[in-house]
């Protein structure tokens, strides 16, 4: 499923999709639909800066748009894997992604990547969500 008004993929690939009462959600960065990057600025002489705290937080509320497009939340994930270009930047990421679950939240697992997508992406989620089918708006 391709969610109205969320970044275009940028690629052959839904933002999810649904089996039974599962959502996977594909890779989400912090793209927004206009094709920027929150938490990405470069400068006339293209020195870039690049904040792993407003892009986690981007991430995290753009997989919380896509869910609820399927009539869901971040409450209803169940698994989350993340990947980082960096594992200098597990702490701001941990420290934000504190902000949104605790222990009862879902599981995790955390990588570190060679490169993502784009060179301004610090990070990106896929994820799992258990979402009943009778949750789903009606179209």
């Amino acid at each position: 499923m391709i969610v109205p008004g969320a970044a275009p993929p940028r690629g052959r690939f839904p933002h999810l999709r649904r089996a039974g009462d599962l959502v996977f959600v594909s890779g989400t960065s912090s793209r927004r639909p206009d094709g920027t990057f929150v938490g990405a600025n470069a400068d006339a002489m293209g020195v870039t800066d690049l904040d792993i705290r407003a892009q986690t937080r981007a991430v995290l509320d753009n997989l919380g748009r896509l869910l609820a497009a399927v009539g869901g939340s971040l409450e209803d994930l169940v698994s989350v894997t993340t990947y980082l270009v960096g594992m200098n930047d597990f702490g701001g990421y941990n420290e934000v992604y504190a902000e949104y679950f605790d222990e009862s939240g879902p599981a995790r697992t955390t990588v570190a990547v060679h490169q993502l997508p784009h060179p301004h992406l610090l990070i990106e989620i896929s994820a799992v969500a258990h979402i009943p089918r009778d949750k789903e708006p009606r179209r």
